[in-house]
């Protein structure tokens, strides 16, 4: 699966050869956020049956999350990597020394790291977790990459040159990069099939193609952000609408409407999560675990990530209650009133289920 690969706005994927500069990027937005009105905190739904969605404290210092099978992580701004959940085998137990880390991906029992060390900030992967299919043995040259995604029990990272390593459990071909293996510049690893996007905007997928998830739909171009799924694939365009194919055995592919606006998507086990540009998340699919139902209020979210069966996201949420800021955004603007138009009508002493109606 696609377990929690964290994609960014269009703006950033921009600078996504250079992953310093990112990081650069992404501890300045953070500084930002910490020294101003917002709080940044991981809201988590869905399955919990291992404590997958429990987040320890403290809630707060998080840039990066990333869902798996039955466990969570999280990327400080420290460096280090908080996980949670099932640890059957290992898979939340961060190596030491636990700092260094610029991403983080979360497998089905195995977990993955890119870590900066040395004086020259060389980017290396840590693996920890099952190692049953040889997920976590990176191979050699343990340096260059940029990015990395984990999937149900196979790795994959992104060089800095643009080319792709594969490693861990190939029964599907999933870890038999195409050719030519050059100009890649993301990766994202399902259960039996993997994804690569290009930097021409179209999109590479390899593995198993039972349900159709490597049949990139026509025109392949504009993309700028995948995500692989159990049996389905996600693609971002430019454009902010989302493209999907694969099983739709309980609606995964079926983006609601409007399809516009989306700045961030990821895939879980069923299950598929968009970001909108105004921060609100959209979810479809499978739901029996609920891991659809975004928690209430659905706004100031900055970042999300879906497991098997549950979901995570970043929220930015404003440290003051300013009277008339409907949608905590630290501030009174059209936003609000548009929100207070739509409810303008709704008495809670009639109509006491009505979703406006939140008890103080």
């Amino acid at each position: 699966m696609q377990f929690g690969n964290v994609f960014y706005p269009p703006h950033v994927w921009r600078i996504k050869k250079n992953l310093s500069l990112l990081t650069a990027v992404a501890a300045v937005c953070l500084l930002c956020i910490a020294q101003s009105s917002f709080a940044v905190s991981i809201v988590a739904w869905g399955y919990n049956d291992a404590g997958q969605c429990n987040i320890p404290e403290p809630n707060s210092g998080f840039i990066a999350i990333s869902a798996g099978g039955r466990h969570s992580l999280a990327l400080k701004s420290d460096g280090s990597i908080v996980g949670w959940g099932s640890n059957s085998d290992g898979q939340c137990n961060i190596p030491s020394p636990n700092s260094g880390f610029i991403a983080i991906a979360a497998g089905w029992y195995h977990s993955l790291g890119l870590k900066q060390t040395g004086f020259f900030k060389i980017n290396t992967i840590v693996a920890w977790g099952s190692n049953e299919y040889g997920q976590c043995n990176i191979p050699s040259p343990n340096s260059g990459f940029i990015a990395i995604s984990a999937g149900c029990e196979h790795s994959l990272g992104l060089k800095q040159d643009g080319s792709i390593v594969a490693w861990g459990d190939n029964w599907a071909g999933q870890c038999n990069i195409p050719s030519p293996n050059s100009n890649f510049i993301a990766i994202s690893a399902g259960v039996g099939h993997s994804l690569g996007l290009k930097q021409d905007g179209s999109i590479v997928a390899w593995g198993r193609n039972s349900e159709g998830q490597c049949n990139i739909p026509s025109p392949n171009s504009g993309f700028i952000a995948i995500a692989a799924g159990y049996f389905h694939s996600l693609g971002l365009k430019q454009n902010g609408s989302i493209v999907a194919w694969g099983s739709n055995s309980y609606g995964q592919c079926n983006i609601p409407s409007p399809n516009s606006g989306f700045i961030a998507i990821a895939a879980g086990g069923d299950h598929s999560l968009g970001l909108k540009q105004d921060g609100s998340i959209v979810a479809w699919g499978w739901n029996d675990l609920g891991q659809c139902n975004i928690p209430s209020p659905n706004s100031g979210f900055i970042a999300i990530a879906a497991g098997y069966g549950h979901s995570l996201a970043i929220k930015k949420v404003c440290q003051y209650k300013l009277t008339g800021d409907l949608n905590d955004d630290c501030k009174v603007d059209f936003a609000d009133f548009a929100k207070m138009a739509a409810n303008w009508l709704v008495d809670c002493n009639i109509e006491p289920n009505n979703p406006a109606c939140i008890l103080k």
